[in-house]
């Protein structure tokens, strides 16, 4: 994540998301300070498949958001890196290390907010897999 999540109480629904992931998966928050710094981390791990959240990417459901995670992980997928940004979008560079790009929706979200989003939907992909009634 480009940033910090400043705000107590989107940080302690990030961090209730994530506590509930690690229980069926790990699960790492890393806030960057900025593009250049992810690009950084990313050149240290080439083998890491990077999703990028963008305004302009797929719009899958959450059924579908749970079987393309499910794919991932079942074809060997070691490592899977979501990068949000801040206010300030992503440089080109960044853009190409991505092999995916994935929207949250048609609105505009907060960075912060963007981030609590994305880590419920992915409790609720692997509360999917699993046959939690959690999704319903």
């Amino acid at each position: 994540m480009l940033g910090k999540t400043r705000r107590p109480e989107l940080r302690a629904l990030l961090e209730d998301y994530v506590k509930r992931v690690s229980r069926s998966n790990p699960i790492e928050i890393v806030e960057l300070r900025d593009a250049g710094a992810a690009l950084r981390k990313l050149e240290g791990d080439r083998a890491a498949v990077v999703v990028l959240l963008d305004g302009g990417g797929k719009q899958p459901g959450s059924e579908e958001f749970a079987k393309w995670l499910g794919r991932l992980r079942d074809t060997g997928t070691r490592e899977l890196v979501f990068l949000c940004g801040d206010a300030e979008g992503f440089p080109e560079e960044l853009r190409r290390r991505a092999q995916h790009k994935l929207s949250l929706g048609p609105m505009t979200l907060s960075h912060e907010l963007a981030r609590v989003v994305l880590a419920e939907q992915i409790y609720r992909a692997f509360a999917i897999l699993s046959g939690s009634p959690y999704p319903k």
